[in-house]
Formats: C-alpha cells, sequence, structure tokens
C-alpha cells in the first residue's frame, strides 16, 4: 500500500463496499520456492470477516493448501486507475504518476470440505446474476447430464479469514483541490489505463 496518509484516509466500510463490488483479484501466497499468484472471483461476507473463493486442483496454491495446510495470503483487488501526466495539473515542476485504487485483503487461507463448493459456486453467481437484472437469474441447476458435477470435480472450495484491511485510493488529494479538478478533466479526455471515467470522478471527489 501507498504510504503517503493522504490517499489511504477512506475509512474501512469504504474499503469493504469496493472489494466486495469488484469481486475479483490476485490471491498471493509464499510458496516453498517462491510467490504463488492466482486471480480469482471471490464472495466477501457482509462484516468483511470471510472471504470465499475456488481454485482449480492443478493450481500449485491449491496443491500447497492440501500439502502444508493454512497460509498467511494477500487478495490484492484493484480499480480504475490511470497515468497522470505532470501537464495537467497547471502547476511547475510536478513529475508523471499513477492514480488508482486498490484494497488488500489479508488473512489465513484455508481449504474447506468439497462438500461446500457448490454453495460458494451458488452464492457467487446469484450475486453477480443479481447485478444483470432484469435479465432472468442463470442458475446451476440450469445445466443437465450431469456437467456440472463434472466441472466441479475439477475445483476446489476455499476461504480466508480476513484479519487486515488496506486502502489506497490515489487522487490527487495531495494537491490543491482546484487542480485536482483540473487534473481529472484532463483524464477523463485522455486517461491511459481503465475505467477512466470512474477514475475521473473520484478525483473531482474523493471519498478521503
Amino acid at each position: 500500500m501507498h504510504p503517503n496518509p493522504a490517499f489511504r484516509k477512506a475509512n474501512q466500510d469504504a474499503n469493504l463496499a469496493f472489494a466486495r463490488q469488484r469481486a475479483f483479484g490476485a490471491l498471493a501466497v509464499n510458496g516453498p520456492e517462491g510467490p504463488l499468484l492466482a486471480h480469482i472471483p471471490f464472495q466477501l461476507s457482509e462484516d468483511g470477516r470471510r472471504l470465499e473463493a475456488h481454485l482449480v486442483r492443478s493450481n500449485p496454491l491449491w496443491r500447497l493448501l492440501q500439502q502444508d495446510g493454512p497460509q498467511q495470503a494477500v487478495v490484492a483487488v484493484g480499480g480504475a486507475d490511470s497515468y497522470i501526466s505532470p501537464d495537467w495539473y497547471g502547476l511547475d515542476d510536478q513529475v508523471p504518476t499513477w492514480n488508482y485504487v486498490a484494497v488488500h485483503l489479508r488473512g489465513r487461507l484455508h481449504a474447506l470440505p468439497q462438500q461446500e463448493l457448490e454453495g460458494i459456486l451458488n452464492r457467487l453467481s446469484a450475486a453477480m446474476e443479481m447485478r444483470l437484472a432484469p435479465k432472468p437469474v442463470w442458475a446451476m441447476d440450469k445445466m443437465g447430464g450431469g456437467i456440472a458435477e463434472r466441472m466441479m470435480r475439477m475445483i476446489a472450495p476455499v476461504a480466508m479469514d480476513v484479519t487486515q484491511v488496506d486502502g489506497t485510493w490515489k487522487l490527487g488529494q495531495n494537491k490543491p483541490e482546484a487542480v485536482r479538478i483540473t487534473a481529472s478533466g484532463q483524464v477523463a479526455e485522455h486517461g491511459i489505463g481503465q475505467e477512466i471515467g470512474t477514475l475521473a470522478g473520484l478525483m473531482k471527489d474523493p471519498p478521503c
């Protein structure tokens, strides 16, 4: 996380809401031969204390959990971001930077009994399908011929007991408000990154 306290003032509710809405991140664990990474969809509980996900059984992360048991882990959740040109501030002696939003969820990752997998998959797909309304909700029982059962044999459920949540909302809060707003307009028009419109809006009105 960025060390500047100006970028780390978002409250816990904002950080958790961001992670819950994104529902996708990079899971990292220190393996015996170096870091292991997996990009995972997940569901975060309302209180932010439990993260549910699944891994392909061939993933080295899953094998590590089976061989060595629970592991300390972090899930890095990224959001809107863009390169920021010094020219966009309208101030002298500025340097290039990158504005972004990110939340890190830390805790203890452990394998779950296989019988919990279907519930985890159903809860995750239901949460995502609800966002697509008024489209009719897709559910696993629409799959026939034992297809779902065969696919579930290839993946395994995991959970993380979340013990620490850190957020960085680097939106130019260390600049004068008028300068930050000017830069946000340039981001909206010329930004290089992802979710440019979202980032420009956050720069105009930071949550912290």
